[in-house]
């Protein structure tokens, strides 16, 4: 699992406008191939009488699965700057279509390479950029009477609350990144003069918006 990654916030959809030619960008996180085919597949269906549904996407922690389709579009002016642009903003377990309505002027080819690049790229902007942070879930236990304490110095410190579950005792929730975990545990026993129990949990990502 890499550590850290970048890729779209959400699904999303953005429309410009160029040369009376529209052109609307579906972007969306795909983790697998066949989840970025069946999301190009369910745009073209969408868009059936579109003049082109134009495609990439970049997925795997090494970027080993990449595709570009220019479906129609002049060889390498519609799938690879929209590929290029996923890669130069670093992102992973991404896919993106640009369909595009023909408006009667033609572009030329290095018209249409800024247009579906302009396209992507003010659709990822539209939408939002997440970072993924690979974290440890730690579990703290604590005393009711210790919460407070423990709660404010949680939200002013590097650590990132999760949720805090109340039962017999208090059970806090904290994403701490996996190479801090022990200096967590010691900063908490410091924090409740020992009167904690801190269990580790399982591995997960935690996202941050980045743009």
């Amino acid at each position: 699992m890499l550590s850290h990654y970048y890729t779209v916030k959400e699904y999303g959809e953005h429309e410009i406008s160029i040369q009376k030619s529209r052109f609307i960008a579906y972007i969306n996180r795909a983790t697998t191939v066949e989840e970025a085919e069946t999301f190009i597949q369910d745009i073209k269906k969408k868009h059936w009488n579109a003049t082109h549904n134009c495609s990439a996407y970049l997925i795997g922690e090494n970027d080993q699965f990449q595709k570009a389709n220019d479906d129609g579009e002049p060889s390498g002016t519609a799938g690879v700057p929209m590929l290029e642009v996923l890669k130069k903003k670093g992102l992973k377990d991404t896919v993106v279509v640009v369909t595009r309505y023909f408006g009667g002027i033609k572009l030329g080819a290095g018209g249409l390479v800024r247009a579906y690049g302009k396209a992507v790229s003010e659709g990822l902007t539209s939408i939002g950029i997440v970072e993924r942070k690979l974290m440890r879930i730690m579990h703290t236990t604590i005393d009711y009477t210790l919460l407070g304490k423990v709660e404010n110095e949680l939200r002013q410190s590097p650590y990132k609350l999760k949720e805090i579950n109340y039962r017999e005792n208090v059970e806090v929730v904290v994403f701490v990144e996996e190479n801090h975990v022990n200096q967590f545990i010691e900063w908490m026993v410091e924090l409740t003069n020992g009167k904690s129990v801190n269990s580790q949990g399982k591995l997960t990502y935690s996202e941050i918006l980045v743009s």
